[in-house]
């Protein structure tokens, strides 16, 4: 099987670089800087995080996106050729759904990929669901799943099922 390039994208302290390094089966190549800003947080991406991960016999390369705007040359780079789109979103900040919209939108126009949006913090309520993020995203409740980036049990169930749409994509051509 040929390795599946997966872009993980969202906004700043979605759980982006914390699920790939929970995940990734090698050393992940990050690209951590000192935030310049105030975001929440001491570090951002300011390129990309790279890991590996084996699902079954599927190989997939994860490549995780910058969260902060003034990045987002990089969107169009890690996004080229990508076979899928995890979004992550943090489900106890609901004003990053917007901007989280806007860039599924402008990922998704560039590159039609099969998507899911994982919802993160899931373990630290109180936090919008699955089922309430799905309508507001416009998306069907198969298309969301809930997680907690530092579990690999569940930092890995967006995944699956983002293989599960690809596989399914794949098999209706």
């Amino acid at each position: 099987m040929e390795p599946l390039k997966i872009v993980v994208a969202g906004p700043v302290g979605a759980g982006k670089s914390t699920l790939i390094r929970t995940l990734s089966e090698t050393e992940v190549v990050d690209t951590d800087a000192l935030a310049s800003e105030a975001i929440g947080k001491p570090t951002t991406t300011v390129a990309m995080d790279y890991g590996t991960l084996h699902l079954g016999d599927q190989l997939l390369y994860l490549f995780g996106t910058p969260g902060q705007d003034r990045f987002d040359f990089m969107w169009d780079v890690l996004s080229e050729g990508a076979l899928g789109l995890l979004m992550l979103i943090r489900g106890d900040k609901p004003e990053d759904f917007v901007p989280a919209r806007r860039l599924l939108d402008y990922i998704t126009s560039r590159q039609p990929v099969p998507y899911v949006i994982g919802v993160t913090r899931q373990d630290q309520p109180p936090v919008w669901g699955p089922e309430e993020v799905a309508p507001f995203f416009g998306v069907p409740l198969e298309r969301v799943v809930g997680l907690n980036a530092k579990d690999p049990r569940s930092a890995v169930g967006p995944l699956i099922r983002l293989l599960e749409l690809i596989l399914a994509e794949e098999q209706a051509v």
